[in-house]
């Protein structure tokens, strides 16, 4: 086994020992992804988003002693899920707890100047909301919403938001990044009860945005607080943003003929993905593989419903 744990630190440190987690993550596009990637036994593949470890996986048995496979993620159980996962693999194998956001910065410090392929699979994960961190509206847990343990200290949370910014100002977000018709009817039952007792259960959020939309629209196909903890998530944890920069810093690392593939899950998410390989490739810096993007089959769809929003793209380095 040559897996390391990277922390934030640039020294390498040993594995710690790892113990099955009992969540279940259905990773979606896996070899659509893996295929458009085009990747060699000898080549160096960042891992953007570890999760479940599902693509790692693959993508390590696709890689031979010479190849370098390198992960990352800001929550550290999804870290140790992927030391079991890679535990005999043959790449060298190096494991970044960090955002991956940071991805230029991180991987410059460890003298990696070039990479060949990155893989970013944005889709939400079901280990996710098993972290006891607020992102289940169905659960009593602390109103948090960040992703990696430890990192709402002193910082951004989504009960900071519902507590302490403006209607105005959270009515825009859960329209803008959650596309929820009622945000403004939300927004002012949120400000309206915290004047009495401010938010710190996830719980009691949900209920309170349940109370503020029509009778009608309780009883839809989703739960009505679900575009609304979307649009929380996003803003506690600056997704958009950290995307930007991310693909902005994959891109400066990517070796020519090297290639970038994302997933997302979210009509903003794609958004910003095709712009951005827009740009690329007007600047005469790359060349979109995907013209229009690649969706599941309608077996896959079948087989895991929340496969049905899912895109990818793919980009190659001129």
């Amino acid at each position: 086994m040559r897996t390391r744990h990277i922390g934030s630190s640039s020294d390498l440190v040993p594995s710690k020992p790892a113990s099955k987690d009992s969540g279940r993550h259905q990773t979606v596009l896996l070899h659509e992804a893996i295929e458009e990637l085009s990747i060699k036994p000898t080549d160096t593949v960042v891992d953007a988003t570890l999760g479940g470890a599902g693509h790692a996986r693959v993508i390590a048995d696709l890689l031979e002693d010479k190849g370098t496979l390198i992960g990352f993620d800001l929550d550290e159980d999804a870290i140790v899920r992927a030391q079991v996962a890679l535990a005999e693999v043959k790449p060298q194998t190096f494991l970044i707890e960090s955002n991956f956001r940071n991805i230029e910065a991180e991987l410059t410090a460890r003298g990696v100047t070039a990479i060949d392929k990155a893989l970013y699979d944005l889709g939400w994960s079901a280990f996710q909301l098993e972290a006891g961190r607020g992102f289940s509206f169905l659960k009593d847990e602390p109103l948090l919403m960040t992703y990696g343990k430890g990192s709402d200290k002193g910082g951004l949370t989504a009960a900071t938001i519902v507590n302490e910014w403006g209607e105005g100002s959270i009515a825009d977000i859960i329209f803008g990044w959650g596309e929820e018709r009622y945000s403004r009817r939300i927004a002012h039952v949120i400000v309206e009860r915290r004047k009495d007792k401010p938010f710190t259960r996830a719980e009691d959020l949900a209920d309170a945005i349940k109370s503020a939309v029509p009778t009608a629209y309780r009883h839809g196909r989703l739960h009505p607080a679900t575009r609304t903890f979307q649009a929380l998530r996003i803003a506690t944890n600056d997704e958009l943003g950290a995307l930007k920069e991310s693909l902005s810093g994959a891109w400066k690392l990517l070796a020519p003929g090297g290639r970038i593939a994302v997933i997302t899950f979210h009509s903003i998410e794609d958004r910003i993905v095709k712009e951005m390989f827009l740009e690329f490739e007007r600047s005469g810096s790359g060349t979109r593989i995907t013209r229009s993007p690649k969706k599941p089959s309608r077996e896959e769809i079948v087989s895991n419903p929340r496969a049905r929003s899912a895109k990818l793209r793919v980009i190659e380095r001129n």
